[in-house]
């Protein structure tokens, strides 16, 4: 059992899915995170940091799951994570960016599963970037986002080998883009797969 914090910025994120159009493009990042929150479900408590704005929306994609809305203080993911990790009171946590939809709970639990004693286990993007965490404690935890995140996490560990890198193929695969959900079709969560036909059957019928 763990703690599970998922950052959520919200519908208006995810601009690089601007050709699905405004509307479409929220569709799409709220299933995204309904499918996390499926993931999550079974694996622990789960804090969900989202704008006070997109409570509706959370509360929607959670399906009657018991989550914890944590308003987002709107300074960043690391100030996001932290205001979630503020409110933990049951370790290990595991931090899982909202935009996983290929996400499992079997991928949360190989995660989990990878975390050393005492330190810290992720799970690094293509690009260098970090989208998911296991922390024995809070307290690890720094706000390293960005840029080859993926290296300033790892060197948060108290020592070189309690750092462990967790190769989750359904876990690697984010969404930033139309080409993402594409290249990811077979492996995409129930939500976002029907957002995404819903999208498509749009796109044809305007065509």
């Amino acid at each position: 059992m763990a703690t599970i914090v998922v950052p959520f910025r919200g519908r208006g994120a995810k601009q690089r899915l601007a050709p699905l159009g405004d509307n479409a493009r929220a569709a799409v990042a709220e299933a995204m995170l309904a499918d996390v929150l499926a993931a999550c479900a079974g694996v622990g408590p789960i804090l969900v940091v989202a704008p006070s704005a997109d409570a509706g929306a959370v509360e929607q994609a959670a399906a009657g799951a018991p989550i914890e809305l944590v308003p987002d203080p709107g300074r960043g993911q690391g100030a996001a994570v932290s205001a979630a990790l503020a409110r933990v009171q049951a370790e290990p946590v595991l931090i899982v960016n909202g935009d996983l939809p290929c996400a499992t709970a079997r991928d949360l639990l190989a995660l989990l599963g990878a975390l050393p004693a005492g330190g810290l286990a992720l799970v690094e993007a293509a690009d260098a970037t970090t989208n998911a965490l296991a922390l024995a404690t809070p307290s690890l935890f720094e706000p390293v986002y960005g840029s080859d995140s993926a290296a300033r996490f790892r060197a948060l560990a108290p020592t070189p080998a309690a750092a462990q890198a967790a190769a989750i193929p359904n876990l690697i695969d984010d969404v930033d883009t139309l080409d993402d959900l594409r290249r990811l079709a077979g492996r995409l969560g129930p939500r976002t797969a029907e957002a995404l036909a819903a999208s498509d059957q749009r796109t044809g019928a305007a065509a």
